[in-house]
Protein backbone atom coordinates (compact mmCIF):
# COMPACT_ATOMS: atom_id res chain seq x y z
CA UNK A 1 0.00 0.00 0.00
CA UNK A 2 1.57 2.90 -1.11
CA UNK A 3 1.03 6.70 0.90
CA UNK A 4 -2.05 7.41 -1.13
CA UNK A 5 -3.76 4.67 -0.48
CA UNK A 6 -3.06 4.78 3.46
CA UNK A 7 -4.43 8.11 3.39
CA UNK A 8 -7.35 7.37 1.35
CA UNK A 9 -7.82 4.10 4.11
CA UNK A 10 -7.50 6.51 7.26
CA UNK A 11 -9.72 9.24 5.79
CA UNK A 12 -12.57 6.68 5.22
CA UNK A 13 -12.36 5.18 8.26
CA UNK A 14 -12.43 8.43 10.05
CA UNK A 15 -15.37 9.00 8.14
CA UNK A 16 -17.17 5.52 9.18
CA UNK A 17 -16.01 6.30 12.65
CA UNK A 18 -17.99 9.50 12.31
CA UNK A 19 -20.43 8.66 10.98
CA UNK A 20 -20.94 5.37 13.56
CA UNK A 21 -20.51 8.18 16.21
CA UNK A 22 -23.72 10.09 15.15
CA UNK A 23 -25.95 7.07 14.41
CA UNK A 24 -24.99 5.73 17.77
CA UNK A 25 -25.73 8.24 20.77
CA UNK A 26 -23.01 10.76 21.09
CA UNK A 27 -19.86 12.49 18.18
CA UNK A 28 -17.75 9.85 18.05
CA UNK A 29 -14.65 9.84 19.93
CA UNK A 30 -12.35 13.04 18.74
CA UNK A 31 -10.20 12.43 15.19
CA UNK A 32 -7.45 9.44 16.48
CA UNK A 33 -10.77 6.85 17.97
CA UNK A 34 -12.85 7.56 15.09
CA UNK A 35 -10.12 6.80 12.58
CA UNK A 36 -9.56 3.80 15.06
CA UNK A 37 -13.61 2.49 15.32
CA UNK A 38 -13.65 3.23 11.36
CA UNK A 39 -11.14 1.12 10.62
CA UNK A 40 -11.93 -2.14 12.76
CA UNK A 41 -15.42 -1.35 12.01
CA UNK A 42 -14.41 -1.94 8.44
CA UNK A 43 -13.05 -5.19 9.18
CA UNK A 44 -15.73 -5.98 11.04
CA UNK A 45 -18.32 -4.86 8.63
CA UNK A 46 -16.19 -6.58 5.97
CA UNK A 47 -17.10 -9.62 7.70
CA UNK A 48 -20.83 -9.23 8.42
CA UNK A 49 -21.57 -8.65 4.93
CA UNK A 50 -19.60 -10.77 3.78
CA UNK A 51 -21.45 -13.29 5.60
CA UNK A 52 -24.73 -12.18 3.75
CA UNK A 53 -23.11 -12.34 0.80
CA UNK A 54 -23.91 -8.37 -0.24
CA UNK A 55 -20.44 -6.62 -1.48
CA UNK A 56 -20.06 -2.76 -1.80
CA UNK A 57 -17.74 -1.00 -4.27
CA UNK A 58 -15.89 1.99 -4.67
CA UNK A 59 -15.01 4.71 -2.09
CA UNK A 60 -18.73 5.22 -0.77
CA UNK A 61 -19.56 1.34 -0.79
CA UNK A 62 -16.28 1.13 1.86
CA UNK A 63 -17.50 4.01 4.07
CA UNK A 64 -21.06 2.59 4.07
CA UNK A 65 -19.35 -0.87 5.08
CA UNK A 66 -17.09 0.77 7.51
CA UNK A 67 -19.86 2.73 8.72
CA UNK A 68 -22.21 -0.15 9.54
CA UNK A 69 -19.19 -2.30 11.05
CA UNK A 70 -18.46 0.20 13.36
CA UNK A 71 -22.13 0.90 14.71
CA UNK A 72 -22.60 -2.91 15.40
CA UNK A 73 -18.92 -2.67 17.13
CA UNK A 74 -20.25 0.72 19.14
CA UNK A 75 -23.20 -1.48 20.13
CA UNK A 76 -20.92 -4.08 21.46
CA UNK A 77 -19.23 -1.51 23.22
CA UNK A 78 -22.59 -0.42 24.81
CA UNK A 79 -23.77 -3.79 25.74
CA UNK A 80 -20.23 -4.88 27.38
CA UNK A 81 -20.09 -0.56 29.21
CA UNK A 82 -23.24 -1.67 30.86
CA UNK A 83 -22.58 -5.05 32.56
Amino acid sequence: MDIRGLLIFLATGAVAGWLAGMMMKGGGFGLLGNILIGVIGGVVGGFLLRMLALAAGGIIGSIVLAAVGAVALLFLIGLVKKV
